[in-house]
């Protein structure tokens, strides 16, 4: 019994989600109701379950996402991301360009959120494309498989940074593991595959070309827009690889936090791309609003799945499915990977897909101790990327901007992103032969 509620919990919040059209978080909630009633819970016990799914996630990552949207927000808005791909770009020169944007789009990857980066990086795409006189999915393709990478593998991005959170993984090892088996997904899917599509020569429309783009006496400089950027990279870095090396100290202990490396971050970029290049403290703090108030969508989606995994855990249905996950001839991180890849293929949304699948694969940590909790995360992200279509509005803001039909769409974008994902569990399973 407890899979036939699961399997049909599952399939009515696909159906909310996707042809209802009902906002997620709403459908989440009433997903949790119906499967914690329909579990024997009493509705007291069901409301308990749904507030502490809520508030034991909800803790930290509020912090991690929040600093995490600030940050990426003055990064953009000063031009230090634009500074970046152009100095990338200079360096790699004409014939690895490709290489080069991948690169660019990594960096820039980390501290923006996806749909965020998207909007940011198009037009200097387009600008590069035209002065190098290159196809634009040559050096397109690179520069967004890297920003998708960077939203399903490594945190401070919302799903993997939450589910990290809740498998209790290392965040800082994560992202370590992470940048590792991105390495190898963006050459794939960015460059190498980039190579093969000279062919489209979309017709761009010209209203999406007038996004501004500064000139380069208004960018900050390089050095300054690098340590910015990736500032939460180096601190989670440092601290995981010299942490066991260092005495117990308070202050070290501090700074370890993932929460307060996005802090201080954020506090270094307020300072150093906010007024140190004259901009007042009430604009600052303004963009630092406009930025959490994008990133609040993402954080009751995040709350909604987290209820859900509560209701499972607190009905037994987390327990049942353990012991019969368990018992499947396959590996758990594949395992994971599979059920993330098949909601994201129904459900559209990378970050519902990977929240979705951890009350699934949690039980599987439980009864698996062998198992790393960090390459699970790094499993689930890659799967949350499998074979984006007509129900993900990443494909649409793709198709639109750069202008192609749903067929061309199909065997560039989506081709990507399944290269991504499939690439990215492959290394996994490498790195868990070493692990």
């Amino acid at each position: 019994m407890p899979l036939i509620l699961t399997f049909l919990a599952i399939a009515l919040l696909i159906f909310f989600i996707a042809y209802v059209r009902l906002d997620t978080f709403l459908s989440f909630l009433i997903i949790c109701i119906g499967l914690g009633l329909a579990s024997g819970m009493e509705v007291a016990a069901v409301g308990q379950a749904i507030k502490k799914g809520i508030g034991d996630t909800l803790g930290d990552l509020v912090l991690i996402v929040g600093f995490g949207a600030m940050l990426g927000k003055l990064v953009a808005e000063s031009g230090a991301a634009q500074r970046i791909t152009d100095a990338i770009v200079q360096i790699f020169g004409k014939k690895n360009l490709p290489w080069g944007m991948a690169l660019a789009g990594f960096v820039i990857g980390i501290p923006l959120f996806y749909n965020a980066g998207f909007v940011i990086v198009f037009p200097l795409i387009v600008a590069v494309s035209v002065s190098a006189r290159v196809p634009i999915l040559t050096v397109g393709i690179p520069m967004l498989s890297a920003l998708s990478v960077a939203h399903g593998y490594l945190p401070p991005h919302p799903s993997p940074a939450a589910i990290a959170g809740r498998f209790n993984a290392d965040l800082g090892k994560v992202l370590l593991y992470g940048i590792a088996i991105a390495i190898p997904a963006i050459a794939i899917a960015g460059p190498i595959f980039g190579r093969t599509l000279k062919k489209y020569n979309p017709v761009l429309d010209p209203d999406l070309l007038s996004v501004k783009k500064m000139s380069a006496e208004e960018l900050p400089g390089l050095g300054i827009s690098l340590f910015t950027a990736l500032l939460p990279v180096i601190l989670l870095a440092l601290t995981t690889i010299f942490r066991p090396y260092l005495p117990p100290n308070p202050a070290i202990q501090l700074i370890s936090e993932p929460y307060f490396g996005m802090f201080l971050s954020v506090l270094v970029a307020m300072y150093a791309l906010g007024i140190a290049r004259g901009k007042s403290m009430k604009q600052v703090t303004g963009q630092l609003e406009e930025a959490f108030k994008g990133c609040s969508v993402i954080l009751l989606v995040v709350a909604g799945a987290s209820a859900l995994k509560e209701i499972m855990q607190a009905a037994g249905i987390s327990t049942y499915l353990g012991e019969q996950l368990r018992m499947l001839p396959i590996s758990p991180l594949v395992l994971g990977w599979l059920i993330a890849g098949l909601i994201r293929i129904c459900v559209g949304s990378a970050t519902v897909a990977g929240l979705t699948a951890v009350g699934l694969v949690a039980p599987i940590l439980v009864a698996r101790p062998d198992v790393s909790p960090e390459l699970m995360v790094l499993s689930i992200g890659a799967g949350s990327l499998m074979c984006s279509h007509f129900n993900d509005g990443g494909f649409w803001l793709y198709k639109e901007y750069f202008n192609l039909s749903i067929k061309e769409t199909l065997k560039t974008w989506t081709v990507m992103e399944t290269l991504v994902s499939i690439i990215g569990l492959f290394g996994v399973l490498i790195l868990d032969a070493f692990i």
